[in-house]
């Protein structure tokens, strides 16, 4: 009927009241599912499909097992091409030499199996993952060094002949300065080296190689205290002479030159700790140029050796 029909585009009007809601029911579906898994990580994905496969080749491969701990190399290692090769050359004294099964084999790995084979060295195969469990980074080659061979100080002491001359070093780190101070005392014919046990650098390999061989004719000894073995010294009737660049007695000045000595140098940046500089009978240095701030420890030592062998050579 046309009195019950409602005029086109009127607005119905809604019930009074609150309008009626979902009660909390659809609360769940408006949470957040959290961040999407990896494509790797959904059970359909061709991606998560492709890592089981993974998964199982790698259970059917047999995984290198460690070398046995009576295979393993002892003392100390060198690995990488050009250290080993280096090592070699320089007559370091060596166990073994390890190559990786199916190696790269260039000039440098061609001339370490050729000196091996000279020197008599074993060689041994093995699996470059048991190589990489020795040595990462071995570059497919690595030399077993053997344990230096440390004499004692009262031994040192014993087979000095004529004056005694010992070089004691003071906290010197680096090994390549204690190879070159090896290498100099051998030259300069001290008796001795001795070296502290801790906090001070060890006849390694690196220090081998600087001695250029002079740790095989030089008696090397490690102390507990060096601070004892300087007292120790005194009572053998020892000068102890420590070398510091802030001196202000030069080297030329030292009268005591042909007695038994023990010559003591300092570390690379501290020198000569407080106790043991107190300990010493005299403290010399050597004048250099304004210009120079300080000396290496091999060097100042290199130095001192030679003036003290002129002096004993005068007569």
């Amino acid at each position: 009927m046309a009195g019950n029909s409602k005029p086109r585009g009127a607005v119905r009007k809604s019930k009074k009241g609150p309008s009626v809601g979902s009660g909390g029911n659809r609360k769940r579906g408006l949470e957040g599912k959290g961040p999407t898994p990896k494509a790797e990580d959904r059970p359909y994905h061709a991606a998560h499909k492709a890592k089981k496969r993974a998964e199982k080749s790698a259970e059917k491969r047999p995984a290198a097992a460690r070398l046995p701990k009576s295979e393993m190399p002892k003392g100390e290692i060198v690995s990488g091409r050009n250290a080993v090769l280096e090592a070699l050359r320089e007559s370091v004294p060596a166990t073994e030499i390890m190559v990786a099964r199916g190696v790269d084999i260039d000039d440098r790995i061609a001339e370490s199996l050729q000196l091996a084979l000279n020197l008599g060295l074993q060689i041994k195969e093995v699996h470059r993952a048991q190589l990489e469990t020795i040595a990462p980074n071995s570059q497919g080659i690595i030399l077993g060094i053997k344990p230096f061979q440390y004499s004692s100080y009262e031994e040192i002491c014993d087979r000095a002949k004529g004056a005694k001359l010992i070089v004691a070093l003071d906290g010197v780190t680096d090994p390549r300065n204690l190879g070159a101070v090896t290498r100099s005392a051998a030259a300069f014919g001290a008796s001795g080296i001795i070296i502290p046990e801790r906090r001070a650098a060890a006849l390694t390999a690196s220090a081998w190689k600087s001695s250029a061989g002079a740790a095989a004719r030089l008696p090397i000894a490690q102390v507990t205290n060096l601070a004892r073995t300087i007292d120790d010294a005194k009572k053998r009737g020892m000068f102890v002479v420590g070398l510091d660049g802030e001196s202000d007695v030069q080297l030329s000045e030292m009268k005591v030159a042909k007695e038994d000595l023990m010559i003591i140098v300092g570390s690379e940046g501290k020198g000569l700790a407080r106790l043991t500089r107190e300990k010493c009978d005299l403290i010399v240095s050597i004048p250099i140029s304004s210009s120079t701030e300080s000396l290496n420890a091999s060097v100042a030592t290199s130095i001192t050796l030679f003036w003290i062998d002129e002096q004993r050579r005068k007569g």
